[in-house]
């Protein structure tokens, strides 16, 4: 049951009270993402990709909404965005912003590097490669399941 990134997006900034910056969203929205595919037997959260990017794992689309607030929070810029109709999701998506946004960025970026994620594998600097979804539920397994 893939969201659009976008209003996932929408949804972590809301229930952050707009009070993140692109970087801890991008950061936010994979490790929920990655949480979520683990939880449901693989299936994403998002409809779209994460890339493997400098400062970590990145979704194109919510990065190019949001770029212009640099390391200021996130305002509202989804107003023609639909917002997340289903309350489980939205509850899920309220504990990750509960639990990760308290994280320093410095934090979050240092889990979304760790050298054996999915983020490392496909990380060549300069190219922006996709993550595959696969790479990310393996991540997950390794992490939270010690496979």
């Amino acid at each position: 049951m893939a969201i659009s990134s976008l209003s996932v997006a929408k949804e972590i900034c809301r229930l952050s009270d707009w009070g993140i910056s692109n970087l801890q969203l991008q950061k936010i929205l994979y490790l929920a993402h990655m949480v979520y595919m683990g939880q449901q037997d693989g299936d994403p959260l998002i409809d779209g990709n994460f890339e493997a990017w400098d400062y970590g794992p990145v979704n194109p689309p919510v990065y190019h909404q949001v770029k212009a607030f640099g390391k200021k929070p996130v305002k509202n810029v989804f107003h023609s965005v639909p917002d997340i109709a289903d309350q489980d999701l939205s509850d899920f998506l309220e504990g990750a912003v509960d639990s990760l946004s308290k994280l320093a960025p410095s934090r979050l970026v240092a889990i979304t590097h760790d050298e054996k994620g999915a983020w490392a594998k496909n990380y060549f600097p300069g190219h922006g490669a996709i993550i595959p979804n696969e790479d990310i539920l393996a991540e997950y397994r390794m992490r939270f399941d010690g496979k």
